[in-house]
């Protein structure tokens, strides 16, 4: 029963994330000029990109390496260990939920971004489309595949940070 919890907090969650976040990069896709509005798309994949990497390492992460720490009472060592009890919902989360919305914002900053390159410049917006449209995705599958390696080869010192980051935050 608390997994069908889970899979209509994602669910609304995704829903409430998706309006926030395509709010925010439609305000500036409308307001700002193509510099900034490639910077926000590049930000924005970053962001996929780093929660990607959190959601793996979390998965490949071992919870005993955390055990010591947390009888040091080294800060982030207890919240790292959550972490990885609950890694397949925070894998989620990171990989489906903001993966994935930072996947679907990208595309549609990089169409905006389009349609503003091709208003500047007289060429035809399908060979724009074309490259931008390339770039994006080169960036975001190339990024994430790197980073899957990182966090694979490095996921309890990623972990142990995201532990430290919650405990400063106390979330």
């Amino acid at each position: 029963m608390k997994k069908n919890n889970w899979i209509y907090k994602v669910f609304l969650l995704t829903f409430i994330l998706s309006i926030i976040f395509s709010g925010i990069s439609n305000f500036i896709a409308n307001n700002f000029n193509n510099i900034f509005l490639l910077i926000i798309t590049i930000v924005v994949i970053i962001i996929g990109i780093i929660f990607d990497m959190i959601g793996v390492a979390v998965l490949t992460s071992k919870e005993s390496t955390f055990h010591a720490k947390a009888s040091k009472k080294i800060k982030g060592a207890k919240e790292s260990i959550n972490l990885i009890k609950n890694s397949a919902t925070i894998a989620s989360f990171c990989n489906d939920v903001i993966g994935d919305i930072c996947g679907i914002i990208s595309g549609s900053l990089s169409a905006v971004l389009t349609l503003s390159i091709a208003g500047v410049i007289n060429l035809n917006s399908t060979i724009i489309a074309i490259f931008v449209t390339a770039i994006t995705s080169t960036l975001t599958v190339g990024g994430k595949a790197i980073m899957k390696r990182v966090a694979m080869k490095n996921s309890d010192s990623i972990v142990f940070i995201v532990g430290k980051i919650k405990s400063f935050l106390h979330f």
